[in-house]
């Protein structure tokens, strides 16, 4: 029973350390292997790979290295260090980083100096712990200083330093555990990228406000960058204009058929009013009937009644003679006396009349 408490509480503070560490990575950078006291003070026996697999020891996590240059830190670089870290279910990973001298010697020039390298490495979430100026080859006395229980890399023989294979001694002692590479990117494939488009970055650099003494470009080279970056401006703006000529077109096309959507809605509404106001049947027909009706009745004389008095004439008057406009035959007057009592005759009796 006090065996079985001694092994629970050993199994409760052994999480806890490993959840403290977890915690750790995720809210700081991963330590210097010579700036921390990191030190496995369990005693470290000589692990198999099918050991380690089975989660054992339980008193401390495997300790995995792995190393490199890693200049241009990509995510081939960090698949490498996942697939390290998870080889194991309870593992510690150590990431060793050469310095600028040995690479340079042995591999070539980097783009990012050993600092810069240190601490791209320092922020990845799967790195426990940054070994800075790790060694090309590596030592019985490397391995047992920092309690290396197995070496992670890809399988592909490594010549260098004059070996064929720098990780051979690795291998045959059983510490070498192999990783996969990730196809398509590569610190050298990146450089490749650069040097084969260096027009178009030399170009992109001026424009962000570099110098051609910065950029290493000579005057001439400048000018033409220079004058290359004006014309892709215009060819820009071009290419601009004729996006925007194309939606200003696009939008007078959707206007112009709503317009001529409306124009017509409107027209029918027009002429549906026209017809029932002014057709066979419209209101106003029927308008100027009753009102041409009303102006025929105001214009019109209204008849005398039928039973009014007919006016009496007057008795000294007698009714006016009806004139006969036939033609009489006369005899003419034999004499001048005879013509003028004729005459007279004639006066007598219109005075007579009158």
């Amino acid at each position: 029973m006090v065996r079985h408490q001694e092994c629970t509480m050993e199994e409760d503070s052994r999480d806890n350390r490993a959840l403290q560490l977890w915690r750790k990575t995720l809210t700081a950078p991963a330590p210097f292997a010579d700036e921390t006291n990191c030190q496995c003070q369990a005693p470290h026996e000589k692990l198999t790979i099918a050991q380690a697999r089975l989660g054992t020891p339980v008193d401390r996590p495997v300790r995995v290295y792995a190393d490199g240059i890693f200049d241009l830190f990509h995510s081939g670089h960090a698949r490498a260090l996942m697939q390290a870290k998870t080889l194991f279910p309870n593992s510690y990973l150590l990431v060793g980083v050469c310095s600028d001298d040995l690479t340079h010697k042995f591999k070539g020039f980097t783009v990012m100096n050993e600092a810069e390298r240190y601490e791209a490495l320092r922020h990845c979430r799967y790195v426990d712990e940054v070994i800075r100026n790790a060694p090309w080859t590596l030592t019985p006395e490397f391995l047992e200083k920092h309690k290396i229980d197995f070496v992670a890399h890809d399988d592909i023989p490594y010549s260098s330093a004059g070996s064929d294979d720098v990780y051979k001694h690795i291998k045959e002692a059983g510490m070498f555990v192999p990783t996969q590479r990730t196809e398509g990117i590569s610190t050298s494939d990146i450089i490749t990228r650069i040097v084969r488009d260096y027009d178009v970055y030399a170009r992109r650099n001026l424009q962000r406000g570099y110098t051609a003494k910065e950029l290493n470009v000579s005057f001439i080279n400048e000018k033409r960058y220079r004058f290359q970056n004006q014309v892709d401006k215009m060819k820009e703006k071009v290419k601009n204009v004729e996006e925007r000529s194309k939606e200003f077109v696009n939008r007078v096309e959707e206007k112009s058929h709503d317009l001529i959507q409306k124009w017509e809605e409107k027209s029918r509404e027009f002429i549906g009013n026209f017809l029932e106001l002014f057709g066979p049947d419209g209101a106003w027909k029927q308008m100027f009937q009753e009102r041409s009706s009303r102006m025929l009745q105001a214009l019109s004389p209204k008849q005398s009644p039928v039973s009014s008095p007919t006016r009496s004439r007057s008795p000294s008057r007698s009714p006016s003679p009806t004139f006969s406009w036939l033609p009489l035959k006369t005899s003419p007057p034999s004499s001048p006396k005879a013509a003028s009592a004729s005459i007279s005759s004639m006066s007598e009796g219109d005075e007579d009349e009158k």
